[in-house]
């Protein structure tokens, strides 16, 4: 064959290789993609089964609280008529008020609940919350109307100022020299979630065929109708300019909710409920809730120089996975989760990167300081034989956050060039 031929043969392998090695990373990267959100739906779902749970527990204490308290004198002829119209109500007939009823409803008689007003709100409410707050239990005839709240700001430079961060290509350059020469990647697993004892069904069917819970039902479904309906009017004309005011407002109407025997075999007796506003409220505030300590928790870490090297490089680590992990699911979901909460008049402006999720990045460059000053440490230590490896162990978390965060601010350019300095002379 003519060397040209050789040469051109070699060229088109050459590119073949290449087009196969990017695919290759592009398949590892999809790969380490979906095992994350398989991390994330997991762990949601165990904590919606923890929740669920504890709900449930909580039920079977108040009806255990019920029963205890149930009127000791009831004579047993009332007790077996209850039990008969309890047997036909389960055969698919309605409860009917018999004089029974009443005899055995007199020892544990439920007051209705007087309604607190809700808190007011840090930012300017508008007009249609305040007339709810004045008129109280009134209910008003005329439509409520809502006041749009303002759109978010528009996402801008992230904190600028003493704390802002900028690309340092440096960081990007020793990065890939550094995995040139050890193509060995890091192996990072996650904890899976901790499995949760599966509540007993029959305890259920057990709870919901008692009389007392049936009857504390229907007492809470005829006595505090008004108390209901004023929480309907309370969530329905909510509207809030701060997300901090919704964490206030859930945190109230759970409080209120938690009067009745059972919310969700009470509430849904009125169909009015606004129930999609009110579990978007919940949600809202929820999310909001976790980031808020995820960030604080990030912003405030300190390393422990007392802790073993590799342990505690493993916590930043992890807490790095979380931070990575929280922000991703918000900005994934950021657009679809913020038109339904736009729809209930909730705040999203603290999901954009002007808000929170951009003070949730700049904290990690504080999780990368603490990192290369440990690994520089390290590196200085006359007992470290592999500074090679614990050179680019360093640089690739450093390059990791740089990419996370935008850049770095300037302590940490100076904490990076420490690192650089030190682990290119240990190699000398």
């Amino acid at each position: 064959m003519a060397p040209e031929d050789d040469d051109s043969q070699i060229n088109s392998l050459r590119k073949e290789l290449e087009v196969s090695l990017a695919r290759v990373a592009l398949l590892e990267k999809e790969n380490h993609e979906l095992r994350q959100e398989v991390i994330r739906l997991k762990a949601q779902i165990s904590s919606l089964k923890a929740h669920d749970n504890e709900r449930k527990s909580m039920l079977w204490k108040k009806i255990q609280n019920s029963m205890d308290s149930c009127n000791s004198d009831a004579s047993q002829q009332r007790q077996s008529d209850f039990v008969k119209t309890l047997e036909q109500s389960l055969d698919g007939e309605t409860f009917r008020p018999r004089p029974s009823f009443q005899g055995l409803e007199a020892g544990k008689e439920r007051s209705t609940k007087v309604p607190k007003p809700p808190p007011k709100p840090t930012s300017v409410i508008s007009p249609s919350t305040k007339e709810v707050n004045e008129n109280k239990v009134k209910v008003s005839s005329v439509p409520t109307a809502f006041t749009a709240p303002p759109p978010p700001p528009m996402p801008s430079k992230l904190l600028a100022g003493s704390k802002a961060v900028r690309r340092v290509p440096e960081v990007v350059e020793l990065y890939r020299s550094l995995t040139r020469k050890d193509a060995q990647m890091e192996n990072r697993s996650n904890p899976t979630a901790t499995p949760v004892v599966a509540f007993n069904r029959n305890m259920i069917g057990e709870i919901e065929n008692r009389s007392t819970y049936l009857l504390a039902i229907k007492s809470d479904v005829k006595k505090q109708k008004e108390f209901i309906n004023f929480l309907i009017k309370e969530v329905e004309s909510a509207s809030f300019a701060e997300i901090s005011d919704v964490e206030i407002f859930v945190k109230w109407l759970d409080g209120e909710l938690s009067s009745l025997v059972d919310e969700r075999a009470v509430l849904k007796h009125f169909p009015q409920w606004p129930e999609r506003k009110a579990d978007t409220l919940r949600e809202a505030a929820c999310n909001y809730k976790d980031l808020k300590k995820l960030e604080s928790e990030v912003s405030s870490f300190e390393d422990n120089q007392k802790e073993p090297f590799g342990q505690a490089t493993r916590r930043m680590q992890a807490l790095q996975d979380r931070l990575e992990q929280s922000v991703n699911s918000t900005e994934r979901m950021r657009e679809s989760t913020g038109k339904k909460y736009r729809d209930f008049q909730i705040p999203c402006d603290w999901m954009m990167d002007s808000g929170l999720i951009g003070q949730m990045k700049l904290s990690s460059v504080r999780l990368a300081k603490e990192y290369m000053r440990r690994v520089t440490k390290e590196l200085q230590s006359r007992e470290c034989l592999r500074e090679e490896n614990l050179m680019l162990q360093g640089v690739r978390f450093a390059y990791r956050v740089h990419q996370f965060a935008g850049g770095f601010d300037a302590e940490a350019i100076q904490v990076f060039e420490e690192l650089k300095k030190v682990g290119l002379s240990s190699h000398k």
